[in-house]
């Protein structure tokens, strides 16, 4: 292998586990392994508070550095731009920078597709074919899922993506001008419902989850190579949620949810850390965290949130909510969530315990925003609700709306909300992406 990869390959064979969803289409994994001491060095990320660059913001966490936004916003108020998205997706904008980078998706031609657009007026600068033909059908795909749904990953001088294609999954680096630098097939994926995660950018790695049917597995590549540095293999169950990498419990650990547990993973290695029993078999939500306490929710078909012990993967507390498809939120000691059917809650962080939940309006499909002390939370017709960070009780400040269907989280930076919604006017869908920013 090249840059100095001394990368010991285990021909290991993921085994049907009847209650685990193994399809007939699985494919075995075949599992690749390293040291971290032999993984070359990559250039440095070089990214800004002001940007937004991978999903959930620049720490990970839907936590947005800047405190300046509108709170008020419709189609004639606080909007600075708008422009027309070709094809349809639910993947967030990637802001870096000038530029703007949105995944999307032509079922009718077939292609899948990597805009990038400029940050100040919106225009749209260039359109990369990633993909053309090789699309799942629509047996294959859940009705409110699409061939586009993950949010594009930006080191400042890359944009990567991940896209299921003919059956299986592959990464792509481009150039910020749009060019395609790499392309990997990191392995089979038997769809069920699509496939969802979004890469996740650790030094010199790119790691991307692919949990289904056909042969669940984590990859990590290097980010200028493409070279697959470490797979993992992970069992054969359809789950759809992206991983992230924190430093908690005095370390940098890969978590994610699914497969009826909470998982921890070395982000150099793929070495299992530690498990913990709970969830749903399949979850969408990305965990989040706070000191040595990592939090996870589902899903299908069961439904749980539960607290873990990030030292020890032992389970500190459970509710029998779930939020199947947001990811929650932390904010101080307290953890905020949105369900699926359009229910705000609020816990103790420490200790579970409820603290108030308020109806809103379902289904929710997008993960809630922190800015300051003020949570925003879309919904799937397009209304955003700004309530408190408030353990007391629930309190609104305002209600939005763009549009009349939105799956993407809000990407929040350098004073603006980016907000990528469809309207539906007299039968004809049409995606735009909105910068709203305060304009009074």
């Amino acid at each position: 292998m090249t840059h100095g990869f001394r990368i010991a390959v285990a021909a290991a064979v993921v085994c049907c586990l009847g209650s685990a969803g193994c399809g007939p289409d699985a494919v075995p994994v075949q599992e690749l392994s390293t040291s971290a001491d032999a993984i070359a060095p990559a250039s440095p990320i070089v990214v800004s508070p002001d940007d937004w660059p991978w999903w959930r913001g620049p720490t990970f966490n839907n936590v947005a550095s800047d405190q300046s936004v509108p709170t008020t916003w419709n189609e004639s108020q606080n909007v600075v731009w708008k422009t027309p998205i070709p094809g349809r997706g639910h993947g967030s904008p990637t802001v870096v920078g000038d530029r703007i980078f949105l995944c999307t998706a032509d079922e009718s031609q077939q292609r899948q597709l990597v805009l990038g657009l400029d940050r100040g007026t919106g225009e749209q600068l260039w359109e990369t074919v990633v993909h053309s033909g090789g699309l799942p059908g629509r047996r294959e795909m859940h009705p409110k899922s699409t061939h586009a749904n993950c949010t594009a990953a930006c080191d400042g001088s890359r944009v990567f993506v991940a896209f299921l294609n003919n059956e299986e999954i592959t990464a792509t680096a481009l150039s910020t001008e749009g060019d395609i630098q790499w392309q990997t097939k990191l392995g089979h994926f038997g769809s069920k419902f699509g496939y969802a995660p979004s890469p996740c950018l650790f030094e010199s790695l790119v790691i991307i989850a692919a949990d289904n049917r056909g042969g669940g597995f984590l990859a990590a590549v290097h980010r200028e190579s493409g070279e697959i540095v470490w797979r993992k293999a992970r069992n054969n169950v359809d789950t759809y949620s992206s991983a992230i990498v924190t430093v908690v419990a005095g370390k940098p650990q890969l978590l994610i949810s699914g497969d009826n547990k909470v998982a921890s993973y070395d982000p150099w290695t793929g070495k299992e850390l530690w498990d913990c029993p709970g969830t749903a078999e399949a979850t969408c939500g990305t965990v989040v965290w706070k000191d040595n306490l990592v939090y996870g929710s589902g899903g299908y078909p069961e439904q749980q949130t539960l607290c873990v012990d990030a030292a020890s993967g032992q389970p500190v507390w459970e509710d029998g909510v779930k939020c199947y498809e947001q990811s929650m939120l932390v904010a101080g000691d307290y953890l905020y969530a949105v369900t699926d059917d359009g229910i705000a809650m609020c816990w103790n962080a420490d200790t579970g315990d409820r603290q108030w939940r308020h109806r809103l309006s379902g289904p929710i499909s997008a993960s809630p925003v922190l800015v300051g002390d003020l949570i925003f939370a879309t919904n799937e017709s397009g209304t955003t609700w700004v309530f408190r960070a408030a353990p007391e009780r629930f309190e609104q400040v305002a209600k939005n709306q763009l549009g009349t269907e939105s799956f993407a989280s809000l990407s929040i930076c350098g004073e603006r909300i980016y907000a990528r919604v469809a309207s539906d006017a007299g039968g004809a869908r049409q995606e735009f992406l909105y910068c709203i920013g305060d304009q009074e």
